[in-house]
């Protein structure tokens, strides 16, 4: 019984997915990737006891999107659901189900936040950037931990004797870290010039990492063109696939070239003539 299970598991890791298959699939996963992450975040943060009809709905809405999303991969994927990414997708749209709309039975809230979290997982890695999402931003965490830490014990000891706001290095890191967020609470304050400058420097390090941040999502969910997609439409293309524009430019230059030449011939029988 075992060597049958370990043969059907071999055969269909032995079946790579057809060319026509992995295109369709990365494209409905270029198109339904923002909808998973939606469905799977937004019910997060909808818990108040105060709106239960949304917070149904939003649950209910957010369960649908994982089904349609299994419903399409096994469309295209006929085996999907023997694969390993179809065996969590699969658990994960069980796990998720809303249980707590059956009268007697509690929902486990942290196996549904769990499964949902799991879902996000599971986007970003079939997205296959990650990896570049991860070695960009890598960098700028850095640079922006240390002018935090830099700052943040700069303006310690420039505020710490006069601002009772800075009472501790908690205190200044605190400080720190909300400014570079852009939150800007306002309960810590710094007074001195040499805090202000520290504050003013962590803020400009703030408004770059949410720039970089902002252009790694967009790149990661190929919400905007990619470096090679900008290449090829950057390229000049033949006369078959040009813009019109350049069509009719090439067009009129070759006239241009025939009447030159006809020109030319006429001035010489012209010449022939008179000699």
């Amino acid at each position: 019984m075992v060597g049958r299970r370990a043969n059907r598991t071999r055969v269909a890791k032995r079946e790579p997915l057809t060319p026509e298959q992995l295109e369709a699939r990365a494209r409905w996963q270029a198109r339904w990737n923002l909808p998973i992450l939606v469905a799977a975040l937004l019910p997060l943060f909808l818990t108040s006891p105060k709106l239960p009809i949304v917070e149904i709905a939003v649950g209910v809405g957010s369960w649908l999107v994982f089904v349609i999303d299994l419903y399409v991969q096994r469309r295209i994927v006929p085996d999907y659901l023997r694969r390993r990414r179809g065996r969590i997708d699969m658990a994960i749209v069980v796990l998720t189900f809303p249980y707590y709309l059956i009268p007697g039975i509690s929902g486990a809230a942290a196996i549904l936040l769990l499964a949902r979290l799991g879902r996000v997982v599971r986007v970003l890695l079939a997205t296959g950037g990650l990896r570049r999402f991860a070695a960009r931003l890598g960098k700028v965490a850095t640079i922006a931990g240390l002018v935090v830490i830099v700052a943040s014990l700069g303006a310690y000891e420039a505020e710490h004797p006069t601002n009772p706001g800075f009472a501790t290095i908690g205190d200044a890191l605190w400080w720190g870290i909300v400014t570079l967020t852009t939150v800007g609470y306002g309960d810590i304050v710094p007074k001195t010039p040499a805090g202000r400058v520290a504050g003013t420097a962590i803020m400009f390090t703030g408004v770059a990492v949410l720039g970089v941040l902002a252009g790694s999502l967009a790149s990661l969910f190929r919400i905007t063109e990619t470096a090679d997609e900008q290449a090829a439409a950057a390229t000049p293309g033949t006369p078959e696939t040009a813009p019109p524009l350049h069509q009719e430019l090439v067009a009129l230059r070759s006239q241009l070239q025939a009447i030159e030449s006809r020109l030319g011939d006429a001035a010489d029988r012209a010449r022939s003539e008179t000699g």
